[in-house]
């Protein structure tokens, strides 16, 4: 029969389990660091491109000082050295903490422009799935709007309409698709969708012509007329601008010394 030990016993058992746990434990004793060494060797870390390195010692900032000034800086350079590291999903977790914490604190606005450069710096081929895209056009937008006369915003302007662009050509690839496949109607939704919302993107012209084509398809000669019109007018120079003419004509591409396209075709209907 086993013995069993007497709960005076036992509790003195357990207490020398546990000391002699904690003298084989190779962990060291937790030693609070001077706040002035911790944020200088994170900044030192940060200067050697020790990225990771660099977010682990501001990180230990804050948790060490939380009240001092330096923890807020630390916050901020914490989200800088993430994105560098190429951590964006933590980086972008900790640029929201820092919104949250200090929303009106001097540098919020750096921490808006590093999230959303953190899902810009994550923009995929425009063959794979474009969710993170559209994070970046909203992370991107935001900036313009909270904060439309600074550095960042002008940054970000200029990101806007690559990003755009992206998501025009996405919807482009699918409009193609539908188009290839004779589904005319939901070709046609995607080359509107195009026209109405990334008015400014370089893909406008190639949607005109492809509404064109589908609507030629599908015998709406009047619609087909007034995007030929539209192309014509706008991008007369463009190659979609020969290529919708071709179509609508029967015939090449017009010589440029002749009366502008569109208007001949809209007088030959």
């Amino acid at each position: 029969m086993p013995l069993l030990l007497s709960p005076p016993r036992l509790a003195v058992a357990v207490l020398l389990v546990m000391l002699a746990g904690c003298g084989n434990s190779k962990n060291e004793v937790y030693i609070e660091k001077p706040v002035d060494d911790l944020y200088n060797k994170a900044m030192d870390a940060l200067v050697d491109e020790r990225f990771s390195d660099a977010a682990k010692t501001f990180e230990q900032v804050e948790s060490q000082h939380p009240y001092s000034v330096w923890a807020t800086k630390s916050q901020l350079m914490g989200v800088y050295s993430l994105y560098e590291a190429g951590n964006y999903d933590q980086a972008v977790i900790a640029a929201d903490r820092f919104i949250q914490l200090h929303p009106g604190h001097r540098d919020v606005g750096y921490a808006y422009y590093l999230k959303a450069i953190c899902y810009y710096m994550q923009i995929v081929d425009v063959g794979r799935d474009q969710r993170t895209t559209e994070l970046a056009l909203r992370a991107l937008d935001d900036i313009v709007r909270r904060f439309p006369d600074s550095k960042y915003a002008r940054d970000a302007k200029l990101k806007l309409d690559f990003t755009r662009d992206h998501l025009a050509g996405k919807e482009m690839e699918i409009g193609r698709y539908y188009l290839n496949r004779a589904e005319y109607l939901a070709a046609i939704n995607r080359f509107k969708r195009v026209i109405d919302n990334y008015q400014t993107t370089t893909h406008v012209p190639e949607a005109l012509e492809r509404l064109v084509e589908c609507d030629l398809a599908l015998g709406l000669v009047k619609e087909a007329k007034e995007n030929a019109s539209v192309l014509g007018y706008n991008y007369p120079g463009s190659r979609w601008y020969q290529e919708a003419y071709g179509l609508m004509t029967g015939s090449g591409a017009p010589a440029e010394a002749r009366q502008g396209w569109f208007g001949q075709l809209v007088s030959s209907f």
